[in-house]
């Protein structure tokens, strides 16, 4: 089993990949029957680059949006938390994708042809990694296109020519493809990481691991595996030692979201030079904040910013 990573206390996280325009209702109601909707911007890796940057370590994202409204909505949103955007680039040709958030019945995407979906590895090939400790990806990336998968796959071989970190969360978007067709470029990709985030359910759909340990023995060489189990809490194995620590107790509105909240509350901490139990913690207190508000990221909202 590979050992432990080495302490890290200073380098920017660059994140990699898709964000959208989120449309979701102010309140916890259906979309039907809501009255009044907020248009925010929302994508896994852009949110982890927010909550990194929030704890106030140097955070970074680069994906392509649509030369639209929508995209430069997105954008400015991204740079309002402090997420460095230089490296973002503007698609003429292709639209900016947009998912509808229904409280308690799901998510539909509307993100076919998107701009970030024609990524390529020429845009992997362009892209610097000065500065940068951790590269963080997902496993929504190459579910998107045959070029975007051969962009991320690109994106990591480079990440580690250049001795930068490689953080992937397996993200398994159902509705972009079948747990049959995603299981085998999944654990591929999260067998190439340092960190790898999976949810307990997600490894158990996925590769049939229902358990923590069962998800290490398919990943023993990952340096960093956090299985996250919900309201039950997470468990970090590093090197050679595991740690559990429980989630803390919320009201939750939405949960979409919590999960990148996590990561990114976690990879800060890393960031930081923090211990296992503390990154831990943080990556809870981010995923608490994150679910007492019905978008991906708490923003403003009073109530949104002390987690119960």
């Amino acid at each position: 089993m590979t050992g432990s990573l080495p302490v890290l206390r200073d380098g920017a996280l660059l994140a990699i990949g898709e964000t959208m325009a989120m449309v979701a209702p102010m309140t916890a109601v259906p979309v039907e029957a809501a009255e009044t909707f907020r248009l925010d911007a929302g994508g896994a890796e852009s949110n982890v680059a927010s909550h990194v940057a929030a704890a106030g370590v140097p955070a970074a994202w680069y994906s392509r949006l649509g030369d639209d409204a929508l995209g430069r909505r997105i954008a400015a949103r991204i740079a309002s938390r402090g997420v460095d955007i230089s490296r973002v680039d503007i698609d003429r040709r292709h639209p900016t994708g947009l998912y509808v958030k229904d409280p308690g019945r799901g998510v539909t995407y509307y993100r076919a042809g998107s701009a970030a979906s024609h990524l390529s590895r020429a845009d992997a090939d362009a892209l610097e990694f000065d500065g940068v400790a951790v590269v963080h990806v997902s496993g929504i990336t190459p579910a998107l296109s045959v070029s975007a998968a051969a962009f991320l796959a690109h994106v990591i071989d480079r990440a580690r020519r250049a001795r930068v970190l490689v953080s992937f969360d397996v993200n398994h978007r159902a509705p972009l493809w079948s747990a049959a067709a995603a299981s085998a470029p999944l654990l591929a990709l999260a067998r190439r990481a340092d960190i790898v985030f999976v949810g307990r359910d997600e490894a158990e759909t996925l590769w049939r691991a229902a358990t923590p340990e069962a998800a290490r023995a398919l990943l023993a060489d990952v340096p960093q595996l956090i299985v996250k189990d919900g309201a039950v809490g997470a468990t970090l194995f590093d090197g050679q030692a595991a740690m559990f620590e429980p989630a803390l107790v919320v009201d939750v509105v939405e949960p979409v979201g919590a999960g990148d909240a996590f990561a990114g509350g976690y990879l800060a901490a890393l960031l930081s030079g923090d211990g296992p139990a503390a990154r831990l913690r943080a990556g809870h207190a981010r995923a608490a904040l994150t679910m007492q508000t019905t978008g991906d990221f708490p923003d403003a909202a009073p109530s949104e910013r002390t987690p119960a």
